[in-house]
C-alpha cells in the first residue's frame, strides 16, 4: 500500500509523454494549414465549413459529390510483445498485430463517417534478414489480408524499407495509411452537431488494443515470469496483451446505413478517456460517464502490478471502451440494435450524456475522476 501511494507508474515515466509530443502535433497542423491552398483547384479543396478536419482523427478533402479521407497511423511497440512471445511459445502472433495496425488506421477513419477504401502497409526493418522468417512473414500477410476483409477495404500496397542504424536489426516499425470516402456527402459526421443532452454510447474493446504498451512492457520486465505470468485461469500476461483490436468499421457503417444521425465518433486510443473531449465544439461541454464498461482482467492486472493509479489508468488506456459515438437520446437504442445486428464480437451500451459546462471536461462519475481541456492538447 505504501509503494502504491509513494511510487505509482505513469505513462510518461515509461517514455510516452503526450505533453511533450502534442505541441509538435499542433505546430505541424498549423504549418499544414498554410499548404491548404495548393489543392483549392481540385473541386472544393480542403474540407472547411464551420469546422476543419485538421485536429480530427482523419483529414478530409471535398469533391463535388463526396469527401475523400486520409489517415496515417502506426502500431507503436506492440510487435515487441509479439517478438517476446514468439521466443517463449513458438507462435509469432504477427497475424494479430497485423489486425492491430489496420485497426489503428480504419478506426480513426470512421470517426467522421468515412468508409475505408484502400489500406497500405509500411514495414520498416533494420536488417533485410528479418524477412527470412517465413512463418512470421506469412502470419503478417494473412493477418493484414484478413483485417482488410473484415473492414471491407482493399489492401492497396505498401513499402518495406531497410533502415539500418535507425531500426534495430531484430525488429520492425509497423504502420500504414489509408484513403476512404464519405458518399453521399450527407453521411459526413460534423462536430458542430454535438449538443447538450446528447447520449454517449460506448462500443466495447477487446482489451488493451495498441495503446499503453510501453507501460505494459515495463511491468513485464519486472515480473519474475514476465509475459508468462498468469493474469487469470485463461490467459498469460503476454497472451492478454496480444488479443487483437476490434475493428469498428462495419458497426459504424451499419449505423450510417440506417440513417442514424451520429453527431461524433471517437476512437479511444492515445490519451485514454481524455479523448472523449476531442471535438472542437462552439461552446464548452462536459462529457459525463455514468456507466462503466465491464472491468477487464488485463487492466486490473496492470493497475495492481504497476502499481498505477486509477486516474492514470483512465488517462492512458481504453479501459474497456474502444470506441464512442454521440447521438440524440432517442437514437441510443437504434445504435445498440445496429451494432448487435452487425457483430457478436462486442456490444454497445449507453454510457453517459453530454452536458453544458463552464469548461470542456470529461467526468467519470462513478469514480470521481475528472479531466479538463488542459489535459488534451491535440489541436
Amino acid at each position: 500500500t505504501e509503494r502504491y501511494v509513494m511510487d505509482p507508474m505513469t505513462y510518461a515515466g515509461s517514455g510516452v509523454n503526450y505533453d511533450a509530443m502534442d505541441p509538435f502535433k499542433r505546430a505541424a497542423q498549423l504549418a499544414g494549414l498554410e499548404t491548404a491552398e495548393n489543392i483549392i483547384h481540385f473541386s472544393g479543396g480542403e474540407f472547411c465549413e464551420v469546422e476543419r478536419s485538421r485536429g480530427e482523427s482523419c483529414y478530409l478533402i471535398e469533391t463535388a459529390r463526396s469527401y475523400l479521407a486520409h489517415v496515417e497511423e502506426g502500431l507503436g511497440t506492440k510487435n515487441l510483445v509479439a517478438d517476446a512471445m514468439y521466443r517463449l511459445t513458438g507462435r509469432s502472433y504477427y497475424d494479430r498485430i497485423a489486425q492491430d495496425t489496420v485497426a489503428t488506421i480504419v478506426n480513426d477513419m470512421i470517426t467522421l463517417g468515412a468508409r475505408p477504401l484502400s489500406v497500405a502497409m509500411h514495414l520498416a526493418v533494420g536488417d533485410s534478414k528479418w524477412f527470412a522468417d517465413e512463418k512470421r512473414c506469412r502470419d503478417l500477410i494473412e493477418g493484414w489480408k484478413r483485417a482488410c476483409n473484415l473492414a471491407r477495404c482493399a489492401w492497396g500496397g505498401g513499402e518495406t524499407p531497410t533502415l539500418k542504424g535507425i531500426v534495430a536489426p531484430e525488429t520492425v516499425v509497423l504502420s500504414g495509411s489509408a484513403i476512404g470516402i464519405v458518399k453521399p456527402k450527407e453521411r459526413l459526421i460534423r462536430t458542430y452537431n454535438i449538443r447538450h443532452g446528447d447520449a454517449i454510447v460506448f462500443f466495447e474493446s477487446s482489451g488493451i488494443h495498441a495503446n499503453g504498451i510501453s507501460m505494459a512492457r515495463d511491468i513485464a520486465a519486472k515480473l519474475p515470469e514476465g509475459y508468462q505470468t498468469k493474469i487469470n485461469s485463461w490467459f498469460t500476461f503476454g497472451e492478454a496483451l496480444l488479443i487483437p483490436t476490434h475493428l469498428y468499421v462495419e458497426a459504424m457503417m451499419a449505423c450510417l446505413d440506417r440513417a442514424i444521425d451520429i453527431h461524433y465518433g471517437v476512437n479511444v486510443t492515445g490519451h485514454g478517456w481524455r479523448k472523449l473531449m476531442r471535438a472542437n465544439t462552439p461552446e464548452p461541454l462536459a462529457y459525463a460517464i455514468e456507466t462503466l464498461p465491464p472491468a477487464l482482467a488485463i487492466f486490473r492486472f496492470i493497475q495492481e502490478q504497476g502499481p498505477v493509479t486509477e486516474r492514470e489508468m483512465y488517462s492512458t488506456f481504453n479501459m474497456g471502451a474502444g470506441f464512442a459515438v454521440y447521438v440524440a437520446p432517442h437514437d441510443v437504442e437504434a445504435v445498440i440494435a445496429a451494432v448487435t445486428a452487425t457483430t457478436s464480437s462486442f456490444r454497445a451500451f449507453h454510457a453517459g450524456r453530454i452536458e453544458r459546462s463552464d469548461r470542456k471536461r470529461v467526468i467519470i462519475k462513478p469514480l470521481g475522476i475528472e479531466f479538463d481541456e488542459s489535459e488534451l492538447g491535440v489541436r
